[in-house]
C-alpha cells in the first residue's frame, strides 16, 4: 500500500458515464460534501440536442468545469467518461492533480475512440447522430448490474439519455505530458477488474498497461458492479477521498520477479518431443498406434505479441507432457482471445486445431477431449451445445462461464449455463478452486446450477485451498492431487 498526499483539499469533478447525466453522481456528491470536499457534477451535453455534439464539445465542458473548481482538482471519470475527463486533464495539467480511472475496463491513448478502448459501448448505426439508450434488460452491456437494486435499475432506465454518436467515433487527442499525470483506478471485481488480475496483465508485458506502473500511479477495489455511485455511493465517496490522497496498490513489479504463469508446473513431469503444426503443439505418446486426444485451451483476454506464446506456459506444458506420458496425445494451442469481444475469432481458431488435431495419423479422431482454462470458458459453450459424437469429454479448470461483463455477443452462443441444456451425456469434469476470483466463482455456480436442473454430468474436483491458476502458484499435496484427479477422470472417458 502506498500513499501520497497528491489531492488535499482539492475539489472533485465527476464525468459521468454514457446515457447518464450529472444526475448519477448525486449521493456521492453529498457525501463527498458532507466529508468537507467540493463537488462539481459534470452534465455533458448531447442527448439528442444536435449532430454536432462530439467529443471535443465533452472535453469542452469538462475544461469548464475543471476552471470552475479551482487550482487542484481530481477528476474522475466513469467508462465513456474518463475519455472526455483525460482530455480535459491533459489541457489543464497544471490544476489536475489525479485523475481516477472509475470502471473503466479500457485505457484510451492518444488517437483512440471510445469505441476502441472501451468495446463494451454500443456502435452508432449508420449514418445515426444519436445511439439510443439501452432498454432495461441492455444495461449489462455497460457493464455489471450487480449490486443495483430493482428501484435504482428503474431510475437508471428512466433518466437515460441518447448519447451523440460522434463522442463515441472522434479520436481522442492526448500529448505526451498526459501520461504524467497521476492516475488511481478504482476497481469493481463484479465488473471483471481487480488488482491482482491488472498485476498479472503487467507480468504479460501488456503495453499500455506500463503506463499504469509509474510511480504514484494506485489501485483500489470497490466490491459491486459497474455502477458504483448508484450501489455503493458511500464506498465510492471513501474511494475517491482515498484516491485523492494517493492511497492504494502499486502495479509495479519488484525486480527479478518470475510470473505467475511462468512458475514450475506442480508435478515433476519429464520433457517430451512436441510436433509442431501451425499454431498446435501435439506431444505424442510412446508406440505408433492412433491414441486419443486432449486438446489443452487456454484462457484469456491476452495481449496479442507477447512472449513466450501460452501453448509454452508451464501449465499447458505440464498438462500436454502429462497426457503423453499416460498414453494420450496432448496438444496445446495458440489462440486469438486478445480482447473481450473476440469470443467468435478465438472459437474459429479452436475449431480448425480441433480439425488438424483429428487428422493427425498418431490421432484417433473418435475419441478427443477438450479442455478449458480461465477466461476460455465461454468458448465451450458451442460445444456444449451440440455435442460431436468424437467429443468424449469436456473439462475446465477455474473457468469463467459467462462472457465479461459488458462484453461478448447477444445470446446464448457463449454462455455454458445455457448451452449446458444440450450436453446430453457428455461427461464433464470441472474443478473448482476455493481461492477464486468472485466474478468467475459466480459463473461456477450459475453453470452448476443450470446443469443440475437438466441432469447434465459434471463431476466437480474440489481444490477448497487452491489458487486460480493453482498448477504454477500452489506446489502443494492438493493441488498435485486436483491435477492427477481431473487427468484420471478425462483419459477415463476418452478410454470408455
Amino acid at each position: 500500500m502506498t500513499t501520497r498526499d497528491t489531492g488535499a483539499e482539492a475539489a472533485f469533478v465527476l464525468v459521468p458515464e454514457a446515457h447518464t447525466g450529472d444526475w448519477v453522481w448525486e449521493r456521492v456528491a453529498a457525501a463527498l460534501r458532507r466529508a468537507g470536499a467540493r463537488v462539481r457534477c459534470v452534465a455533458l451535453p448531447g442527448g439528442g440536442s444536435s449532430g454536432a455534439v462530439d467529443l471535443e464539445t465533452h472535453v469542452a465542458e469538462v475544461v469548464r468545469q475543471v476552471d470552475a473548481a479551482g487550482e487542484r482538482v481530481v477528476l474522475v471519470g466513469h467508462g465513456y467518461g474518463l475519455l472526455p475527463a483525460l482530455g480535459a486533464a491533459d489541457r489543464r495539467r497544471e490544476r489536475v492533480v489525479r485523475v481516477v480511472h472509475l470502471a473503466a475496463a479500457g485505457l484510451p491513448e492518444d488517437g483512440d475512440s471510445a469505441l476502441d478502448a472501451l468495446p463494451a459501448l454500443p456502435r452508432p448505426v449508420n449514418g445515426a447522430t444519436d445511439v439510443p439508450p439501452p432498454t432495461r434488460e441492455e444495461w449489462h452491456r455497460l457493464g455489471s448490474t450487480e449490486g443495483l437494486t430493482p428501484a435504482e435499475l428503474d431510475q437508471l432506465t428512466a433518466r437515460a439519455l441518447p448519447q451523440p454518436a460522434a463522442t463515441l467515433t472522434q479520436p481522442l487527442r492526448l500529448s505526451d505530458g498526459a501520461a504524467r499525470i497521476p492516475r488511481t483506478g478504482i476497481l469493481c471485481p463484479a465488473d471483471g477488474s481487480t488488482v491482482d488480475r491488472l498485476r498479472w496483465m503487467v507480468s504479460l508485458g501488456a503495453p499500455r498497461l506500463s503506463l499504469l506502473t509509474r510511480p504514484g500511479n494506485t489501485f483500489l477495489e470497490l466490491a459491486t458492479g459497474h455502477w458504483p455511485m448508484l450501489s455503493e455511493p458511500d464506498l465510492l465517496a471513501k474511494a475517491l477521498r482515498q484516491a485523492a490522497a494517493g492511497e492504494g496498490e502499486s502495479l509495479a513489479l519488484p525486480p527479478g520477479h518470475v510470473p505467475d504463469h511462468l512458475r514450475p508446473f506442480v508435478l515433476p513431469v519429464p520433457e517430451r518431443p512436441r510436433e509442431r503444426e501451425e499454431h498446435v503443439d501435439l506431444y505424442l505418446p510412446d508406440g505408433q498406434q492412433p491414441r486419443p486426444a486432449i486438446v489443452f485451451v487456454h484462457g484469456g483476454p491476452l495481449p496479442a505479441g507477447i512472449r513466450p506464446t501460452p501453448r509454452d506456459w508451464p501449465t499447458f506444458t505440464g498438462y500436454a507432457t502429462l497426457a503423453a506420458q499416460l498414453g494420450a496425445v496432448g496438444v496445446t494451442v495458440d489462440h486469438r482471445l486478445h480482447a473481450p469481444d473476440d469470443l467468435a475469432r478465438a472459437a474459429e481458431d479452436v475449431s480448425a486445431a480441433v480439425g488438424l488435431v483429428r487428422a493427425h495419423p498418431r490421432v484417433d479422431g473418435d475419441r478427443v477431449a477438450l479442455w478449458f482454462f480461465s477466461g476460455s470458458g465461454p468458448l465451450s459453450a458451442p460445444w456444449l451445445s451440440a455435442p460431436p459424437p468424437w467429443l468424449r469429454c469436456l473439462a475446465a479448470n477455474y473457468p469463467l462461464l459467462e462472457p465479461l461483463p459488458g462484453h461478448g455477443t447477444d445470446g446464448d452462443r457463449f454462455r455454458p449455463a445455457a448451452a449446458v441444456r444440450g450436453a446430453g451425456d457428455l461427461p464433464v469434469v470441472l474443478t473448482r478452486v476455493g481461492l477464486e476470483d468472485p466474478m468467475h466463482d459466480a459463473s461456477v455456480r450459475n453453470f452448476l446450477d443450470a446443469a443440475d436442473a437438466c441432469g447434465a454430468q459434471v463431476r466437480v474436483i474440489s481444490a477448497p485451498h487452491c489458487h486460480h491458476g493453482f498448477e504454477t502458484l500452489d506446489h502443494t499435496a492438493e493441488a498435485r492431487t486436483a491435477v492427477q484427479d481431473a487427468m484420471r477422470r478425462v483419459l477415463g472417458n476418452l478410454e470408455a
